[in-house]
């Protein structure tokens, strides 16, 4: 490039000195183009917003350069035509199983070929110790596993995988992060089962981006599913959760996979809860619960009976209630204390469960019963660390928090279940039947449900049922 120079006269007689670019190959500077992104939902923008129009989050967009490298698509697959529905084969998948039936409940049955599924959970939780024990239970039924780790080393996973015991020689290590070398060796090796740990760490060579942002997880993501897909390989996705206890990452990444398992629970714990939350071949209402050892992760097949170890006889505050998580059916021991505050404002305490709904069924107890709790301080604890919502909570929080106020014990043999309307109604539950067969399985003689579920109830022998309609008559059950 040079700078040409003329000079010319003007209308006054002035010479002017006029400096002109040129470029001698006639070519353009190329300018670095950069986009922003929305670090939650994946929006994009030309500009910087403070909030972002797709999901409303404030302060969430980030600027990440765009490559430049044009994306080409398969003329076969452009050329496919449209069928019609009743064409399409309507045929099962074959499902591999993980040798967890815990797992493979959540995922709907098993593994399907070709599935994408995405784990997330909290540092330290389990998710690579679940993945790794989940190679070796398909490794040891002659399936080809490829295990590819971006955050330990050969000798970090090999340390991990001697605490759990012998492993088959069908599985293969891979310490990576460069996705055009793995997708190499993918295509090379032509594993059954191939394991990411984790996405955040993977990146493209043609992306400028550092690994972890917007782009690096939606482009790598997006090639694992085209390989997925393409070679019918079932793909599993470490993903790290940021404080809200999301995936980190833009959102588009739950869109893409087929299926978005939670791992949950306390680290410090002895149990751990996978949940599914999304899931293209099964129900998202699912949970498998497993417990933490030495040698590893190992399922509870009876959660019931694991919740309610160590519950305390005699003492008033504790009930038992029956949930239901998907088609399973869960006791838990629910905890209330009500103590004298004193100051001059009562104090609210919720632990695993919704703290306004606990403020909204004392207010039902002070209007309907004339129990008057504002000189009392209220704590409430699900035990075992459980996040519960379900509204067949409710009688049983009602009758914990009674039991406490009055100091009376409720019998260690009953179980509570039903939802609490504002008038002091109890109203029915789902499923009630399942609940109470839950119950009698696990030795309980009394059961309080809602009046109501009791009409569609067969006669059930061992178990006393007592229906209530309203919190005065499950107030004189105690």
């Amino acid at each position: 490039m040079i700078f040409l120079e003329t000079i010319r006269m003007d209308s006054c007689g002035l010479f002017l000195l006029l400096r002109k670019k040129d470029n001698l190959d006639g070519e353009k500077m190329a300018k670095s183009k950069t986009v922003f992104f929305c670090k939650e939902c994946g929006y994009e923008s030309a500009k910087w917003l403070g909030q972002c129009p797709g999901c409303g989050e404030v302060g969430s967009f980030v600027e990440e350069p765009v490559g430049n490298k044009k994306v080409k698509y398969s003329r076969n697959a452009l050329a496919q035509e449209p069928v019609l529905l009743n064409e399409v084969s309507a045929e099962d998948e074959e499902r591999t199983t993980t040798g967890f039936s815990e797992l493979d409940r959540v995922l709907g049955g098993g593994v399907v070929p070709g599935g994408l599924v995405l784990v997330g959970g909290d540092p330290g939780i389990g998710k690579s110790t679940l993945l790794l024990q989940v190679c070796r239970n398909m490794s040891s039924m002659g399936k080809e596993v490829l295990y590819i780790s971006g955050e330990e080393s050969l000798k970090q996973i090999k340390y991990r995988a001697n605490r759990m015991g012998e492993f088959s020689d069908h599985i293969r290590l891979l310490a990576e992060t460069n996705l055009d070398v793995i997708e190499e060796v993918i295509l090379a090796q032509k594993p059954e089962v191939v394991i990411i740990d984790s996405i955040q760490t993977i990146y493209r060579e043609d992306i400028g981006s550092a690994p972890g942002s917007v782009s690096q997880v939606r482009e790598s993501t997006n090639t694992l599913m085209q390989l997925a897909k393409g070679h019918t390989i079932p793909i599993f996705i470490v993903g790290h959760v940021t404080k809200e206890g999301v995936v980190a990452g833009p959102r588009v990444l739950e869109h893409m996979v087929d299926t978005v398992l939670y791992f949950e629970g306390d680290r410090h714990a002895t149990y751990r809860i996978i949940r599914g939350v999304k899931n293209r071949f099964g129900s998202t209402n699912e949970i498998g619960v497993f417990e933490m050892r030495s040698d590893g992760l190992n399922q509870v097949l009876n959660p019931s009976e694991f919740m309610l170890e160590g519950r305390p006889k005699d003492a008033s505050g504790s009930v038992v209630a029956c949930l239901m998580e998907g088609t399973r059916p869960i006791l838990v021991e629910i905890q209330a204390l009500i103590t004298h505050t004193n100051f001059g404002m009562p104090r609210r305490t919720a632990v695993g469960t919704d703290y306004n709904r606990v403020n909204l069924l004392m207010a039902v107890l002070e209007k309907r019963l004339g129990i008057q709790m504002g000189d009392y301080d209220a704590y409430v604890n699900i035990a075992g660390g459980l996040k519960i919502n379900e509204p067949a909570l409710d009688l049983a929080l009602v009758t914990a928090l009674l039991s406490s106020f009055k100091n009376r014990v409720v019998d260690a043999e009953t179980i509570v279940f039903g939802e609490v309307g504002l008038s002091g109604e109890v109203r029915a539950v789902s499923q009630a039947e399942q609940r109470v067969l839950e119950a009698k399985k696990l030795g309980f003689k009394r059961c309080i449900l809602p009046t109501v579920s009791m009409k569609g109830l067969s006669e059930i022998q061992g178990i006393e049922l007592i229906g209530v309609a309203n919190v005065q008559e499950a107030a004189n059950q105690i």
